[in-house]
């Protein structure tokens, strides 16, 4: 290359460089507010937390260090044990049901009658209520005396159970609640149906193909994408349930049961476990102990569930 053509690319060339490194830390400047708040509300709460769980630590007293303590402490804990049971029990029951419901709502919205932006208003209205306000809500509506529930059993000559003060009822309470408020999951659902080819069944009915052999071949890889998505976030929710159990633990726990269990320990989940050891005994050290072993199971069982689901579902979406 000549002399004389060498030198202004190499000045373009710097001025660029330098343009480059300027439009950076403008760019530094004005994503430093997340920046900041990342760090200081996200990886330091984290790490500190790694920290804590290798301590005991009760806030009142600096850390002291007793290696794996906490650690082996979790495998002979019996509310443990009953914590984690009762959050298996809403993931493998509890989800399936939710979801399930959440997509029939969705055929059902997917209709074309009259009064159905009506029918979307009112099953979407319950989502945008706060968990704390439908927890409330559904203490008046399950309440066995003077429930709306148990009073419409009550006129076809049935005694409805009690279902905030039987363990066995408890559970099942809380999934009905989470059915009810299915709006925001159902509109998900929805926007996938919409987004199914009609050709493909007019295709299917030409030769021969019902309704349900259209839902199983059609209907449901088309859609399986949402549906991986919807499953994967309601792991991670439930294994985090806390809210709705939290406010019916306040008003169905009884003398001599621990703190935030319900009855029999029943809607005593992981997270309600984790924040009574944390806030109501101080245990801090073995909170964050409880913490990071609820991160590794969610993050080892939805690695597991997106292997497993990543074999059925359809990616060639149109």
């Amino acid at each position: 290359m000549p002399e004389n053509t060498l030198a202004p690319n190499l000045a373009h060339n710097k001025k660029t460089s330098r343009q480059q490194k300027r439009f950076f830390w403008i760019g530094l400047a004005f994503a430093s507010p997340w920046i900041i708040g990342f760090l200081l509300f996200k990886v330091y709460p984290i790490c500190s937390a790694i920290y804590f769980s290798f301590t005991k630590y009760n806030m009142f007293k600096p850390p002291e260090w007793i290696g794996l303590d906490n650690y082996k402490e979790l495998f002979t804990d019996p509310y443990v044990k009953k914590s984690f049971a009762n959050t298996t029990y809403m993931v493998i029951v509890g989800l399936p049901i939710s979801l399930s419901f959440a997509m029939v709502m969705a055929m059902i919205m997917n209709l074309r009658a009259k009064g159905m932006p009506l029918f979307r208003t009112i099953l979407y209205l319950p989502s945008v209520v706060p968990s704390m306000a439908s927890a409330l809500l559904f203490l008046w509506v399950m309440n066995s005396r003077y429930g709306i529930v148990n009073n419409m059993i009550s006129f076809i000559g049935l005694k409805g159970p009690s279902w905030l003060n039987d363990p066995d009822w408890t559970k099942p309470t809380l999934i009905i609640m989470g059915c009810w408020g299915c709006g925001g999951t159902a509109v998900i659902f929805l926007a996938a149906l919409k987004s199914v080819p009609t050709h493909l069944y007019e295709a299917a009915r030409l030769d021969g193909a019902g309704k349900w052999r259209q839902f199983w071949t059609i209907t449901i890889p088309m859609i399986s994408p949402t549906i991986q998505f919807q499953f994967i976030m309601g792991i991670n929710s439930m294994f985090q349930y806390f809210t709705q159990a939290f406010v019916f633990n306040m008003f169905t726990g009884s003398a001599g049961q621990v703190t935030g269990g319900g009855p029999a320990n029943s809607m005593l989940f992981y997270s309600i476990n984790l924040y009574r050891e944390a806030f109501d005994y101080l245990n801090m050290g073995y909170a964050s102990a409880l913490a990071m072993v609820l991160f590794i199971i969610i993050l080892v069982v939805t690695f597991v569930a997106m292997r497993v689901s990543d074999r059925m579902v359809n990616y060639d979406v149109e």
